[in-house]
């Protein structure tokens, strides 16, 4: 499962950087990572709200002794979702302060320049492991299967119909013509929805792991 997940994601990545660049939606590299960190963002933001509420949903729908048990279990989800949170707010931290901006000059003392080559040397050892954060936890749907196996691929579902959502609200894509836009805009959540229902079927075939088990319904 985790090598057509990831599969999916790279050809997803392949085909979303042909359209931007061939449709001059992005100029150069640049403009494509930072099209993609805005989906990533737009992600988080919808994550945020959807995880409490359908992580929610889910143990309330679950019978005793099934609901304490995944109460118990929530905790690693939710850690897995505020690190990532954190090591993302924490460039965003350190501008906000108002220790770094725009008109900062860093040849005004030694400190300045001390504090640059430390705040360099600190992005460059996070980035990696911020980078490598997000991959996972976009691929493991931030550790759900702690709580149960079949929370991954529903919760996966329901997100990436939420940012499709709001892709079509705030009109993306507008620009390329309207069978590639309808392609764009629906390939990415029919794609996860059909990995989603395999994952649901091998869990019930290979393992009799059922969404109506975890609840005990």
């Amino acid at each position: 499962m985790k090598r057509v997940q990831v599969l999916r994601t790279v050809v997803g990545l392949v085909a979303i950087t042909w359209m931007l660049v061939s449709y001059g939606l992005a100029s150069d590299a640049d403009a494509v990572v930072d099209d993609r960190f805005d989906q990533i963002r737009t992600t988080l933001i919808v994550l945020a709200v959807t995880f409490p509420v359908a992580v929610a949903a889910f143990i309330a729908a679950a019978r005793p002794p099934n609901r304490r048990l995944f109460l118990r279990r929530v905790g690693k989800p939710a850690g897995a979702l505020l690190a990532l949170f954190v090591t993302l707010a924490v460039p965003r931290l350190i501008t906000g302060l108002g220790y770094v901006d725009e008109q900062t000059d860093w040849t005004a003392s030694a400190g300045r320049v001390a504090l640059l080559f430390a705040l360099g040397a600190f992005l460059l050892w996070l980035a990696p492991f911020a980078l490598y954060g997000i991959a996972q936890s976009l691929v493991h749907v931030f550790r759900t299967a702690d709580l149960h196996e079949t929370v991954p691929p529903l919760l996966a579902t329901l997100l990436v119909w939420e940012v499709t959502v709001f892709d079509l609200l705030r009109g993306a894509y507008d620009s390329v013509p309207f069978g590639v836009r309808v392609a764009f805009t629906l390939g990415a959540p029919l794609s996860v929805t059909l990995v989603a229902m395999w994952e649901l079927r091998r869990l019930r075939t290979r393992h009799g792991i059922t969404l109506r088990g975890a609840l005990l319904r």
